[in-house]
């Protein structure tokens, strides 16, 4: 099966910036323990994977996990995202990849490397990037 490919000479800059907008988003969400915020820019069908393997589907799902994990495992947990790659497979589908590195208390790192690593599907609808699938890896 071919898989047509967006031009390599599209402009994407605009759709960059909103997805690193997204992660910036998620980062915070994170690191205030904001629940919402962190599935604010998840479709309502998202389908997503933990760094524990665990599964959620769907927005609501999503939510009640990230409450959780913020008042249990994550709580006063923080971290810096950095976006290492996004590459769009269509002009309204694109894959983000992320990674994450521990913050201590004051804001500073405490890991030498990144400690987890992610990857976004995303999917453009009416002008607006929603997270379709998200998978989390812890980095050894």
């Amino acid at each position: 099966m071919d898989i047509p490919h967006v031009e390599e000479t599209a402009d994407h800059a605009a759709d960059e910036e909103a997805i690193r907008a997204i992660v910036a988003d998620t980062e915070k969400a994170f690191n205030t323990g904001d629940a919402e915020l962190l599935v604010a820019h998840m479709a309502a069908n998202v389908y997503a994977v933990g760094v524990t393997g665990a599964e959620v589907a769907g927005r609501e799902e999503a939510l009640a996990a990230g409450r959780a994990a913020f008042a249990g495992p994550l709580k006063g947990q923080r971290a810096r995202y950095d976006v290492v790659g996004i590459t769009f497979v269509r002009p309204d589908v694109a894959l983000a990849r992320k990674h994450a590195r521990a913050l201590d208390e004051h804001g500073e790192l405490i890991d030498v490397g990144h400690a987890m690593t992610a990857l976004y599907v995303l999917a453009k609808e009416d002008g607006r990037w929603w997270i379709v699938a998200r998978q989390n890896t812890l980095v050894g």
